[in-house]
Formats: C-alpha cells, structure tokens, sequence
C-alpha cells in the first residue's frame, strides 16, 4: 500500500529541503511544508561535520550558546534559543539506570510547560556515539520541571542525549538540543554496520529502497514484511505509522521525521534530501501487535540504488523503547 507522510525537514544552506510524499512511486519535489507539522519548526541548516577530536569523536558543541543557530542542524547544540539542556546524570553505569535531566529557560530556571507534539511533551533520544546502540525514550516530568526515564545503556563509551521539543510560550519553535553522556568503563566501540538494504528485528524484515542525495530530492521507501508476508496492519504510534529518526555520522547531526498521512502499511515513504555529502544512519520505529520495534539501517548519499541484498547486522534498537 502507498503511503503518503509528511516530512519535519532540515532547511538546507546546501540547498536541502524535507518535502512530502503524496505517493509512493510518483515523482516528488520539495514542496512547502504545511504549519499542521509541528516538527517542521526545527529546521535548521546544515553545518559541515566537525574535527574529530583527540578521541576520534565528533567535536563537541556543549559549550556552544549558539550565535547563529540557523546554520546549524539540530542536536549539534546544548543551548538554543535561551534553552538549556541541563543533565542530571552525565555518567550513567552500563546496564540499566534511571536518566534525569531538566530543560533551562535563559534565568536558569527549569521550564515546566511545553506545547504537546505527537503524543509528547517532550521527545528524548539516546544514541551511541559509534551509531550502534539507539534508545528513543518517553520520560515523566516532575512538577518541578525534572524528567526521568529508565534507560538501558548496554556498555562504556560516549553517547549523546537529544531532547527534542516546543516551549509552551506564544511564538515559539521546535527546538532539537543535544548534550554528550559518558558511561564508565573499558570502551570497546563498534564498527558503522554495513550498508545494507534490508533490515531484521523480531522476526520483522524491513526493506530500504530509493536513494538519498546531497542536495536534490529523493524519495525513500520503507517495507515491512513478516515471514515474506506484507505487514498491512501497522498500528498508529505517537499518531504516526512509522517515525524516522537519522543521525550523521561523526557528529551525531539530528534529524526527526514523522509520516502524516496514509497507513496502515506495509509501506512507509518520505521524500529526502541529505544535508551534506557523506554517511547517515536511519532508524525506524514502527508499531505492530502492540509492540515498538526499530529497525536501523546506514545510507551512503551519493548511491544511485539501494544496494544488492546483504547480511543486516542487527542493532541494539529492538528494545529501544521505554516508558516511565
């Protein structure tokens, strides 16, 4: 079945638009976005990837206040816009552990009211820094303004926390604000899985087809088959068939999308251009029988198709989803 969704959207100084697939297969441009997304209004342009640092890491921009935060795609920053991401627990051990952070408005107070996207007043993401582990997590607020949620970060190394919102203030945009964690411990990163077109999660094959350019349109399709079979009743979660998260690698540059319309499967489909050249990990969370999964996949722009068929190495993303 061809979906049609709309797409939050990264606006692009290397001329990199989201648009909206009305239908799968048909030709696509970028169109303008209608104000009904709410995650629209986190578009921001996209910066080249940072230096590595010593650690071989992207740089970090946690110190950054942010003097022009239209040049920059979101999560790169941990203040924006007079808001702060402010975590309570920077240095989680591995395993499982309860995560608390807060979001400061420019007075340093904690802001304790938000506009509700999706289900949510507030979307929190946690990513490993090698791109293999990914966790999109659904925290509870205190009525002081602090949040927690039961996380599992499975081993030492460095990972980056996204708190993705909208301030319940007139006026006010979408903000994707980005701070590092550091879990303790002998790290031992893993290498970017290969690019591959389908991906496998609980008995789930998901299939990536299309392509993703720098700077010009194209549209990407999802499929979700079980046992060979068309899923074709994909269930609603956070208002949505399918929600797509993508992530660049090196600095963990952050992109939130969400389908609008169409459903209930067995495809999901979003017109895309990439924000710059170089390599990109996909993670899709979909719905079925009353469970979340992701399925993950890393893209390289520049491919004219998506690749022959090859082994998926499965990421640690099946049991991404928590809920305090």
């Amino acid at each position: 079945m061809n979906t049609g969704v709309k797409i939050t959207a990264f606006a692009a100084a290397l001329a990199a638009t989201f648009g909206t697939a009305y239908g799968v297969g048909k030709g696509v441009g970028p169109v303008e976005e209608p104000r009904k997304a709410e995650h629209g209004d986190h578009a921001t342009a996209p910066a080249p990837s940072k230096t590595p640092a010593a650690d071989g890491h992207a740089g970090h921009d946690e110190g950054a206040t942010t003097a022009a935060p239209a040049d920059l795609p979101g999560g790169l920053q941990v203040s924006q816009d007079g808001y702060t991401l402010a975590l309570d627990t920077p240095t989680p051990p591995a395993g499982r552990s309860v995560l608390k952070f807060s979001i400061k408005d420019a007075t340093g107070r904690n802001v304790t009211a938000f506009t509700t996207e999706h289900g949510k007043e507030l979307h929190f993401i946690v990513a490993s820094r090698d791109l293999n582990t990914f966790r999109h997590l659904h925290p509870v607020k205190a009525a002081d303004g602090t949040w927690s949620v039961d996380a599992d970060l499975p081993a030492a190394g460095g990972y980056k926390a996204f708190a993705d919102f909208k301030p319940a203030t007139p006026g006010a945009k979408g903000i994707t604000l980005g701070a590092d964690l550091a879990v303790p411990g002998a790290h031992a990163p893993k290498p970017l899985p290969a690019v591959a077109p389908t991906a496998t999660v609980d008995g789930y094959q998901v299939r990536l087809g299309g392509t993703l350019d720098p700077g010009e349109a194209g549209e990407l399709r999802l499929t979700v088959t079980k046992a060979g079979k068309p899923v074709t009743d994909l269930q609603p979660y956070l208002g949505a068939y399918g929600h797509l998260v993508a992530l660049r690698d090196g600095d963990l540059a952050y992109l939130h999308v969400h389908p609008n319309e169409g459903g209930p499967g067995p495809d999901v489909s979003f017109t895309a251009t990439a924000p710059s050249p170089g390599t990109y990990r996909l993670f899709l969370d979909f719905q079925h029988q009353g469970k979340v999964r992701t399925a993950a996949f890393t893209v390289t722009t520049g491919s004219a198709k998506a690749p022959a068929p090859a082994a998926a190495e499965p990421t640690d993303g099946a049991a991404g989803h928590a809920h305090g």
